[in-house]
């Protein structure tokens, strides 16, 4: 089992940055595609950017420019650098894990999901 623990959400002025960590432990996530999805109140959980385990990168329309996900392996950890934030990208953000390569927007395609941590961004 791998346990995934996200930080960084907060309060953020329009315009603002944040950047969100996702820490994994209990297996080591090297060849796993990790993910990021967001849910707002009232609304569904949306994919929002991932990375295949070789490297490549997928990005939701509504974040490409604004948004970069990496990850450092040596550190089992994943990052979200979020840039030019919007009142829209409000919501309660999550990361993921999934065995291997797979569609990477597709939530059910995921084994493994942190907790989730806020980001409010104010107009």
């Amino acid at each position: 089992q791998a346990q995934l623990v996200e930080s960084g959400g907060g309060l953020v002025q329009a315009g603002g940055s944040l950047r969100l960590s996702c820490a994994a432990s209990g297996r080591t996530l090297s060849t796993y595609t990790m993910g990021w999805f967001r849910q707002a109140p009232g609304k569904e959980r949306e994919f929002v950017a991932s990375i295949i385990w070789t490297g490549r990168l997928y990005y939701a329309d509504s974040v490409k420019g604004r948004f970069t996900i990496s990850r450092d392996n040596a550190k089992n950890t994943m990052y979200l650098q979020m840039n030019s934030l919007k009142p829209e990208d409000t919501a309660v953000y999550y990361c993921a894990a999934a065995r291997g390569a797979v569609v990477p927007g597709q939530g059910g395609n995921y084994n493994y999901w942190g907790q989730g941590t806020q980001v409010t961004v104010s107009s």
